[in-house]
């Protein structure tokens, strides 16, 4: 089994380049299945799981990809099916996102209920009530969601229950070929989506009012491909900014936006730690004394989710107590009884968890429970007393670049270990990707 290991206590130094954002990457992927015309090529998309499984989806419905230096280049004149099948879908919930662009594009689409991390239920209900409000029939049976639609969708007012990302960008898509004009109401609001209607405008489309409660998307006859270049990941940065606090150390981020990171830097500055942004990135500076400092997750721009567990890391090693309210998805305190095996001190109740700070952690044997779970244990591990031995890669995997590497260039006592019988197994290209993958 492969496993990471940490040898905690060493001070981090220089620079750390942001990739491109995971979460921008795959909805603009599936994006590419709307130009019936042209190549569409997207640059800064990282060489993660999660990418080569929405490659693998688009492949499988007949597409033409290939992928080369953080580039992928996406033919969709010909898609020679509308199913999904269950064994790519079920490895990434956000395989999902290919249904609103197949049913704009060719009027149906049969896809098998997702999968990806196990936190919580994320339900596909709001994606599906903005289909049926655009004119699109539902069925559901054996494990597959089929839509369909005589003709084209049409534009319509839809009122989302809750600001849902993953529905926001299907409905999005959707609408770009459906005719007349589409409002979308209560949308998400993260720089993902506002990346996502950069690339559907740069194809044709007319989006407005990404990044506001309400987006308005005016229905156009054909679309062509385009050329992309993905946001930062501001998840992937704002974890190298904690691992820079964590550790009383100074590092920049290079790529890191601050715009897209503001709740995350609010409370590291409360905290202590001195954060300097410039047109380039971020500079961490951690020389003071950590204070404890409250967290409650909100949709954006509030405090991400997804930047949760990293943070109780960082108030694990603060004078004080903190509070950690998580109010957007349930059961993602899983990362806790990996923490206490650690030493930490933590009380859950609910959605709330009471972090008791000071700890002294001690290395320990830890498994990632998911994938920002992953990431949180390995920042524990850069400050724990001794050795830390990580399993579950597979879920960092999905959302960092050679983690090990990014942070052993900056001093980190940090490896990772492959199995001889493992080492065999890796092809010398997977998938699209024409590189070795960065095993450390």
């Amino acid at each position: 089994m492969s496993k990471i290991i940490v040898r905690g206590g060493r001070k981090l130094a220089g620079k750390i380049k942001v990739n491109g954002a995971k979460n921008a990457v795959l909805p603009i992927i599936a994006a590419s299945i709307l130009a019936a015309e042209g190549e569409s090529v997207i640059h800064d998309a990282p060489p993660l799981d999660d990418v080569l499984v929405i490659n693998k989806v688009l492949r499988s419905l007949g597409l033409q990809l290939s992928y080369h230096n953080h580039s992928v280049k996406v033919n969709a004149q010909a898609i020679e099916t509308c199913e999904a099948s269950y064994e790519l879908v079920r490895k990434m919930r956000a395989s999902f996102l290919v249904m609103g662009p197949l049913l704009a594009r060719l009027g149906k689409a049969r896809i098998s209920l997702p999968g990806g991390c196990a936190i919580g239920t994320r339900p596909i209900d709001q994606h599906l009530k903005g289909f049926e409000a655009m004119g699109a029939e539902i069925e559901l049976g054996q494990g597959y969601i089929e839509a369909r639609v005589e003709k084209r969708l049409k534009g319509a007012k839809i009122y989302l229950d809750v600001a849902s990302v993953g529905a926001t960008e299907n409905i999005m898509m959707a609408a770009t070929l459906a005719e007349g004009t589409t409002i979308i109401e209560n949308a998400a609001k993260e720089p993902e989506i506002v990346d996502l209607a950069n690339y559907l405008n740069a194809m044709g489309a007319v989006v407005r009012g990404a990044g506001t409660g309400v987006i308005r998307i005016e229905g156009v006859e054909k679309m062509k491909g385009a050329v992309h270049s993905v946001i930062p990941d501001r998840i992937e940065a704002g974890t190298y900014m904690i691992a820079a606090a964590i550790t009383r150390s100074e590092l920049y981020v290079e790529g890191a936006i601050g715009d897209h990171l503001r709740p995350v830097i609010s409370k590291l500055q409360e905290m202590g730690v001195h954060v300097e942004e410039d047109e380039n990135g971020i500079l961490v500076r951690a020389d003071k004394p950590l204070r404890a400092a409250d967290i409650k997750t909100l949709p954006y721009p509030g405090f991400p989710t997804d930047m949760q567990s990293q943070m109780m890391a960082l108030q694990l090693v603060a004078d004080g107590t903190s509070l950690v309210t998580e109010t957007v998805f349930e059961n993602r305190f899983m990362h806790v009884d990996e923490f206490m095996l650690m030493n930490a001190s933590i009380k859950v109740d609910g959605r709330t968890a009471v972090v008791s700070g000071s700890n002294k952690l001690k290395g320990a044997k830890v498994c990632a429970t998911d994938l920002r779970a992953g990431a949180a244990l390995i920042l524990a591990a850069l400050v724990a007393e001794g050795e830390t031995e990580i399993t579950g890669l597979h879920h960092i995997d999905r959302g960092y670049v050679d983690i090990t590497s990014a942070l052993r260039s900056v001093g980190a006592d940090i490896q990772r270990v492959v199995p001889q019988e493992e080492e065999q197994e890796i092809p010398q290209e997977i998938g699209l990707f024409a590189v070795q993958p960065t095993w450390a």
